[in-house]
């Protein structure tokens, strides 16, 4: 496995434990490796956000997979089962509704409210200090919630190595090497060195070293035909991810019981202000999303990421750098969580000075062109999981490559193939969310 973040570890583990108990080994030939560490990259500063609000049918039965992984060791995982809310103007009341009916379909536990007066009703009935205006449903999911980022990829770690894997850190994968087409090994810069890969073993890869791969013959266009995926549209898509940490004491976001609240969604159609200023940040649709974050002390959120223009070979995909400063002086282009927490929540009002010394930056993300993840066989010999942002939450992937890898297809992938972007119907359904993965 390349890559110590949540899919790797996932997969390992799973993989390990399933030859285990097929009696085809003892784990201890599954080995992960990591240019610096377990939860160095993207993984271990998610926003740790666990959902099945999804409009995409496809995604929710694979979250709904990955909810019950969560829920099978909360201790070893860092999970609060808090559940996830969304609120939403009239513009989605449909496509609410329609997520909720197909929840209960698969009996995912949720319940739904609709009506201005009904939804003000119950969103104050949770924030006593609730103030937005133009919401008319509410979807709450009793299931989900959020686990602590670095605390479960430890956990996770743990369970892989119980299971007999190994992991290796300080590991620089360069490039795949290919023979008759087929993956065979991974370069590393240890004097030539690389990994190999017994022929019909395949190599769970992660995003970044598809480009590795696409160098030596893969798909770098698109080939779909229908919106949202054209012809010429490139493969991958760019986006700056919108995160933060308000400086604030998490123990000031609690739900009026007192107890944590569950996670909340909001997308509004209302103009947003800026709270220190008064001036107007926006009258478009925007979104936000945010909980209290008690492993580095805050709020932690984001709202709707930033298309980077194309060609974009300047992107930079690697996760956030821990070490960067925050988001001083950048140039606000969309509501970010302080301004969308303050319009919310009395409470959060005049945060923004604090998000700017305290804001943990997000970084970019690449997607395919209908912003949905890739899990499919790749150059014959590798398997790619390419989460396309929706990563964190994704535990269970890993136990579904695992037997895809030991030769049983698994339905619930069979949507995220690279084919689908070939599909007559085009790629998939598409809300009115303002988030291009919902």
């Amino acid at each position: 496995m390349i890559g110590a973040g949540i899919h790797g570890l996932s997969t390992a583990w799973q993989l390990a434990t399933q030859l285990r108990a097929s009696g085809r080994g003892d784990g201890s030939d599954v080995l992960v490796i990591d240019k610096s560490g377990v939860g160095a990259g993207a993984s271990g500063v998610a926003c740790g956000v666990i959902r099945n609000n999804y409009f995409q049918p496809a995604m929710r039965e694979l979250m709904a997979h990955s909810v019950g992984v969560w829920e099978s060791d909360p201790e070893a995982f860092s999970y609060h089962p808090v559940g996830y809310m969304q609120a939403a103007p009239e513009a989605m009341r449909a496509d609410v509704a329609q997520i909720y009916a197909e929840q209960r379909a698969i009996g995912y536990e949720s319940e739904l409210v609709v009506g201005e007066r009904e939804c003000r009703e119950y969103l104050v009935g949770l924030f006593p200090d609730w103030r937005a205006t133009g919401i008319t449903s509410v979807l709450h999911e009793k299931r989900g919630g959020y686990a602590n980022n670095v605390a479960s990829l430890k956990g996770l770690a743990a369970k892989a190595e119980a299971a007999g894997v190994r992991i290796r850190s300080g590991v620089r994968v360069t490039g795949l090497s290919l023979r008759d087409g087929v993956v065979e090994a991974v370069r590393i810069p240890t004097a030539g060195r690389s990994l190999r890969a017994a022929r019909g073993r395949r190599r769970p890869v992660g995003p970044r070293h598809v480009d590795d791969a696409r160098a030596a013959g893969g798909a770098s266009r698109s080939p779909a035909r229908t919106a949202p995926c054209t012809p010429t549209q490139p493969m991958w898509t760019y986006w700056a991810l919108q995160e933060g940490t308000l400086g604030v004491d998490p123990g000031e976001f609690t739900a009026r019981d007192g107890g944590l609240p569950p996670v909340v969604h909001i997308d509004s159609d209302q103009p947003l202000y800026d709270d220190s200023d008064g001036s107007l940040v926006t009258d478009q649709l925007w979104g936000i999303y945010y909980k209290p974050d008690f492993n580095f002390g805050g709020v932690q959120g984001g709202a709707a990421p930033v298309l980077v223009p194309h060609p974009a070979p300047e992107v930079d995909v690697e996760p956030v750098r821990h070490a960067e400063p925050g988001v001083r002086g950048r140039r606000r282009v969309r509501p970010d969580v302080d301004l969308g927490a303050g319009a919310l929540h009395e409470r959060f009002t005049g945060c923004l000075a604090r998000l700017q010394s305290a804001s943990r930056p997000a970084g970019s993300a690449r997607s395919p062109p209908d912003s949905f993840p890739v899990f499919d066989r790749f150059r014959g010999n590798a398997y790619v999981i390419a989460d396309s942002n929706h990563g964190y939450k994704m535990i269970g992937v890993g136990e579904l490559v695992a037997r895809e890898v030991l030769g049983e297809p698994q339905p619930l992938l069979e949507p995220f193939r690279f084919d689908r972007l070939t599909a007559p119907a085009g790629c998939t359904r598409v809300s009115n969310s303002p988030f291009p993965w919902s």
